[in-house]
C-alpha cells in the first residue's frame, strides 16, 4: 500500500473529482470501516482549499497516506496560496463555547 496523490486545478470539477479519488484509493487498500470519514475530510479540506487557500489559475495536491500501525489513513491538502495561515486570537469571554 504505496501513498497516492494527485495535483488538482482551481476548477469547479475539482472536489468531486478529488473525492472519488479517494473512494478509490480506500477501496484499493481494502479501508471499508473508516471511508465514509475520509472521503468527508477529503472534501472538507479540497473546499477549505479552493475557497481559502487557492488564487485562480493554481490547485491544491492531495496526498494520502495509508497507515500501517492502525489502519488509518493520513489525509494532506496543500494549497498553492502564497499567504501563511493565521489562527485569529480570542478572549475566553468572548467565544461562543462552552
Amino acid at each position: 500500500m504505496s501513498p497516492r496523490e494527485r495535483f488538482y486545478r482551481r476548477e469547479r470539477t475539482s472536489v468531486p473529482a478529488a473525492r472519488a479519488f479517494a473512494s478509490e484509493a480506500l477501496a484499493d487498500w481494502g479501508v471499508r470501516d473508516r471511508a465514509y470519514d475520509v472521503v468527508l475530510c477529503v472534501s472538507e479540506l479540497a473546499t477549505n482549499a479552493l475557497v481559502h487557500g487557492v488564487p485562480p489559475g493554481r490547485g491544491f495536491l492531495l496526498r494520502l497516506l495509508p497507515l500501517s500501525y492502525d489502519g488509518g489513513v493520513r489525509v494532506e491538502v496543500h494549497d498553492s496560496g502564497d499567504g501563511v495561515p493565521v489562527v485569529p486570537q480570542v478572549d475566553a469571554g468572548e467565544s461562543d463555547e462552552g
